[in-house]
């Protein structure tokens, strides 16, 4: 009997988180301007979830070729309120 190593059924080249997290970081630096990268590494401090599906939208929007330029600020802002829900309003009433 041979012994085949686990590992010779890999791709030479597979990559690694390190290296598809640099590669995002390179994409959303060509896309985004310096601000609105700013705003997004702040919202990722506090809401990563919401950071890492804005991310994935913005990467596809590039790679599908839906921007037009680098998008700017208030252009991210307006991407974060269309890809929030509408938060429901409470009016209360006192008598």
């Amino acid at each position: 009997m041979s012994y085949t190593d686990p590992d010779d059924s890999l791709p030479e080249h597979v990559p690694g988180e390190a290296e598809m997290s640099a590669q995002k970081e390179a994409i959303l630096k060509q896309i985004l301007e310096p601000q609105a990268r700013m705003r997004l590494s702040n919202i990722r401090m506090v809401k990563p979830e919401t950071a890492a599906a804005l991310e994935s939208h913005l990467i596809n929007a590039a790679s599908q070729g839906r921007l037009a330029g680098k998008i700017s600020d208030e252009h991210l802002k307006q991407i974060l309120q269309s890809m929030q829900k509408p938060r429901r309003e409470f009016k209360i009433n006192r008598r």
